[in-house]
């Protein structure tokens, strides 16, 4: 399997990139969706913490999400949707590999500027897909999907049954 990083997401579409990231950022909290062992979903809560640059998932030792996620790096999390149904900042998802970090020297760095409760695990976001969908004059569902090596792709569903799809 091919290695994506957030930067190369970044460098491709770093207005879209952008975006994700400040969705984000507007809650702490958001939800993670792993695999158990019998490949049933797990979903759980967590922090979605950008450094340098990239997103990064943090969790306690042992946690069963870190077990998880050793075991198969595959997961999905989801922008804390926020208070009421009106979505107005849109919804966001990233999904992709988690791979866990255990550089010594990366570690000591982020628990130095970041110091989290210790002990921890944290994975590093290799994102296989990032999409995004919000709501466009009121009545017009736009889903923006990118996937690594594609340019985003843009679909329009409106409310008169005429929906539309853009590269």
């Amino acid at each position: 399997m091919t290695s994506n990083s957030w930067a190369d997401f970044r460098t491709a579409e770093p207005d879209f990139a952008d975006t994700v990231r400040r969705r984000f950022g507007l809650y702490k909290h958001h939800v993670l969706a792993t695999l158990r062992k019998d490949g049933s979903p797990r979903v759980t809560g967590l922090e979605v913490d950008f450094w340098l640059d990239e997103p990064f998932l943090g969790m306690m030792p042992n946690s069963r999400k870190a077990l998880d996620l050793r075991r198969d790096p595959r997961f999905a999390v989801h922008a804390n949707p926020g208070p009421g149904a009106e979505m107005a900042d849109g919804d966001v998802r990233i999904s992709g590999r988690a791979v866990e970090v255990t550089d010594a020297g990366l570690l000591a760095r982020f628990i130095s500027e970041r110091t989290p409760p210790e002990p921890f695990h944290l994975f590093r976001v290799e994102p296989t897909e990032v999409v995004r969908v919000g709501i466009e004059g009121g009545d017009t569902m736009v889903i923006q999907s990118w996937r690594p090596g594609l340019p985003v792709r843009t679909i329009r569903r409106g409310n008169d049954d005429g929906s539309t799809t853009a590269p």
